[in-house]
């Protein structure tokens, strides 16, 4: 895979398939005609999106945990064995949780950062011996929370920061091995988990209050779109919204900007942070809450 890869015959990988980015991302790869092993914690979901796409597309589920290291080095070799190959891994499984860090729920604060970070770390290294043998490519799905860090969004932030750093770290690693590593940025899109978070009156007005472009929530079949394009490209960045690629002139200069700003929008909200959930968002995160209910 060189240059604008043809995608046609090829095997996807993507995590956190049972919804949202991750599920219209394995429908888009399937009508370009590739073939789609999807992963994630919700078995009857994943069951879903993969009985819906085209038979071509030969699609297979996986019910793991990407923070696992055991089921997810099983499902990787039971996808290698079943496909014969993995050409694309898309680390796209995440979770969010919103509110201020003094009354953050410890569990869900450490889960955001295992899942969004750890969980990426452990997806390259489950899937790397086989992208390592198809000289293939992986796309780490990062946001603006990498580029911007913002109040109430400690744990995403941080989390996303984190797995921009480590996919660039990555890339240097395993280049010469013919391996790609992209990161792919995502503003507010229309998510469960975007709307999950709007569910709280004050997060809701907080981010509207963001200067534009960056206070608006953008469709999902664009954003999908461009990602779909930066894995035909094998691109080290790809841009769901075109605006982001700016931001990464100016990032240098947004702490001190949200460092000015955020006193004011605080003290402006925090009456009303009360009554903030305090758990995972949406319902990609109340499937996640519900799975490690079970043990």
């Amino acid at each position: 895979m060189s240059g604008r890869a043809p995608l046609a015959g090829r095997v996807a990988v993507v995590t956190g398939a049972a919804r949202g980015v991750g599920e219209l991302l394995a429908r888009k790869l399937a009508a370009r005609g590739m073939r789609l092993a999807l992963v994630g914690l919700e078995p009857g979901e994943l069951r879903r999106v993969a009985a819906s796409l085209r038979p071509e597309a030969d699609a297979g589920y996986w019910h793991a945990d990407v923070t696992d290291h055991e089921a997810m080095r099983r499902a990787a070799e039971e996808v290698a064995g079943r496909y014969g190959r993995v050409d694309v891994v898309v680390a796209n499984a995440g979770v969010a949780t919103g509110g201020p860090l003094a009354d953050a729920d410890p569990d869900a604060w450490r889960r955001v950062v295992e899942v969004n970070l750890i969980g990426s770390a452990v997806t390259g290294w489950a899937f790397l011996p086989a992208l390592t043998a198809s000289r293939g490519y992986l796309l780490q799905i990062a946001s603006l929370a990498a580029i911007a860090p913002a109040p109430l969004m400690s744990a995403y932030c941080a989390s996303k920061a984190g797995v921009e750093a480590y996919a660039h770290s990555l890339r240097a690693e395993v280049a010469h091995r013919g391996v790609g590593v992209g990161v792919a940025y995502l503003s507010w899109t229309d998510t469960d988990m975007v709307r999950g978070a709007d569910e709280n009156d004050a997060l809701r007005e907080l981010r509207r209050r963001l200067p534009w472009p960056a206070n608006r929530t953008y469709p999902l079949g664009p954003a999908v779109d461009r990602l779909v394009d930066g894995i035909e490209r094998r691109s080290a960045h790809v841009y769901a919204q075109r605006w982001l690629r700016g931001m990464q002139g100016v990032r240098g200069l947004l702490p001190f900007v949200v460092g000015a700003a955020g006193p004011r929008e605080m003290r402006r909200v925090e009456p009303r942070l009360a009554g903030v959930r305090t758990g995972l968002v949406g319902a990609g995160g109340a499937a996640d809450e519900q799975a490690h209910a079970r043990g």
